[in-house]
């Protein structure tokens, strides 16, 4: 499509036009860099942490890493840079984290937690000359996105400042310059979620985010397989219907045998220094908000 070849053009060109080149100084990715980085902007189930009116151990612990706002990632692949899911509390995460462009959007899945955010995406779509921002996602996304911002479906935002969304159904391998996206679908209670595997052409590296999901299927492990990180939902100790708890991630970190493996969208049940040496021994990290990793 015209939009992608343009902005194809765009990145390969160097990006040097001043207001709308996605490499321009001050971001965080840089054509060429060998640099692929995760940023986690967000590491909370749905309610937060602290959660309201709660006084437990972990919502009034003083240590920042247990401080969870709803969990979104941004990630920058050879200067790319890919926004995954917009938390409740998106504008104030990139402002914290200094996210000053995002190149397309990837929404996993329809949930509050993930998707309300979208409009403060209202910005990106400014830097982009007033054009509508490619927001990639599942059908269950699509029709969730038209019934909660019908006002952003248009090639230009309805007034100056505000979204639009150019809606496009994830593929199975979404090819670009900067390297490959493959997607997977994962249970997630009554839908099923997007599990995205990125794979940055200088470097090789591969980076697998499987959140939001119940299990991870064979064909999704084996996409995953040996990834230099992977990132994946372990909400709490005990079981629970939709999400994976610590033992379930746990067993699935184990099969894919990733290089390193994060844990994330968590409650206020897990306290971070606690839980970070119970899982030591298993190789296994807790994420937390503002963690970034280089690959």
């Amino acid at each position: 499509m015209e939009w992608r070849r343009a902005c194809v053009r765009h990145l390969v060109a160097g990006c040097g036009e001043a207001g709308g080149g996605a490499l321009a100084s001050g971001r965080t990715g840089v054509l060429g860099g060998r640099v692929m980085e995760i940023i986690f902007l967000g590491t909370g189930t749905s309610q937060g942490v602290p959660m309201i009116a709660c006084e437990c151990a972990v919502c009034t612990s003083p240590d920042p890493r247990n401080h969870r706002t709803r969990s979104c990632i941004h990630v920058v692949m050879d200067g790319l840079h890919v926004q995954v899911d917009a938390a409740p509390e998106f504008r104030l995460q990139c402002l914290r984290e200094k996210i000053t462009w995002a190149d397309f959007f990837i929404l996993t899945h329809g949930h509050a937690d993930h998707i309300v955010g979208m409009d403060d995406l209202r910005r990106f779509c400014d830097l982009h000359g007033g054009n509508a921002l490619p927001v990639y996602t599942t059908d269950e996304g699509m029709a969730r996105v038209l019934a909660i911002f019908p006002y952003t479906i248009a090639e230009r935002p309805v007034s100056k400042g505000y979204a639009a969304f150019r809606l496009q159904t994830m593929p199975a391998v979404l090819e670009l310059p900067q390297g490959t996206i493959r997607s997977t679908l994962l249970p997630h209670g009554g839908i099923n979620t997007l599990g995205l595997v990125f794979e940055e052409r200088s470097s090789g590296r591969r980076f697998a985010y499987y959140n939001d999901c119940k299990r991870v299927p064979r064909e999704a492990v084996e996409l995953a397989r040996g990834a230099d990180a992977v990132v994946l939902d372990g909400l709490r100790v005990e079981p629970h219907t939709t999400h994976m708890n610590i033992e379930e991630a746990c067993a699935a970190a184990a099969e894919i045998r990733g290089r390193a493996t994060w844990l994330t969208h968590l409650t206020h049940g897990i306290e971070h220094e606690t839980w970070s040496r119970k899982l030591a021994p298993q190789g296994v990290q807790l994420a937390y908000d503002g963690l970034r990793i280089k690959l």
